[in-house]
């Protein structure tokens, strides 16, 4: 696990015959488990890498289990490397909302704490003021509070090895991980 900074790109796992363009841009979300979220991104045409880790936390170079006791403010989330020719920020936001329930506080499903929060971290002005944008349209949608926080990225380090592209090292199509992929 190593820490990545904002202008390197996450060293993920590249999606299986992307196009690898001259010009990539980064997006961070959290939206519970990140598991489900990668495997999702993962099929979005223009996405040609991802990463799960952990951002927003106090503790450099956080286990997984460190993450899961409470105590380092992290959140799990999904780096998105992305061809900005072909998928807008704006597209990749409209999938974050409609992955997850926005208006759950620090939990999706049976999946329970601060790291499961649902947080988009911006690494430009504009991806403010599209997530800022994009928040104002979702609370038009919802009764409940969109609990959704739009924070600075300020550093993201990468999860285990065993937790990258997990949903799909394991893709049954059937079953409990069927349900999880939504299929």
């Amino acid at each position: 696990m190593s820490d990545v900074t904002d202008s390197s790109p996450p060293r993920g796992t590249a999606v299986p015959g992307a196009e690898q363009p001259e010009r990539t841009e980064v997006a961070t979300f959290g939206a519970g488990c990140f598991w489900k979220p990668e495997a999702l991104f993962r099929e979005v045409p223009g996405v040609v890498d991802t990463a799960v880790g952990y951002e927003g936390g106090h503790v450099a170079n956080p286990s997984y289990e460190q993450v899961c006791s409470g105590t380092t403010g992290h959140a799990e989330v999904t780096r998105v490397t992305y061809d900005p020719d072909r998928v807008s920020y704006e597209e990749l936001l409209a999938r974050f909302w409609a992955m997850h329930d926005p208006t759950q506080v620090n939990r999706q499903g049976p999946d329970v704490g601060d790291q499961y929060r649902t947080v988009i971290f911006t690494h430009t002005p504009e991806q403010v003021a599209a997530a800022e944008a994009s928040k104002a349209e979702q609370q038009a949608r919802h009764r409940a509070p969109i609990a959704t926080s739009i924070e600075p990225a300020t550093g993201f380090w990468m999860a285990e090895g065993y937790h990258q592209c997990y949903l799909e090292q394991r893709r049954s199509g059937s079953g409990l991980l069927g349900s999880l992929l939504g299929r």
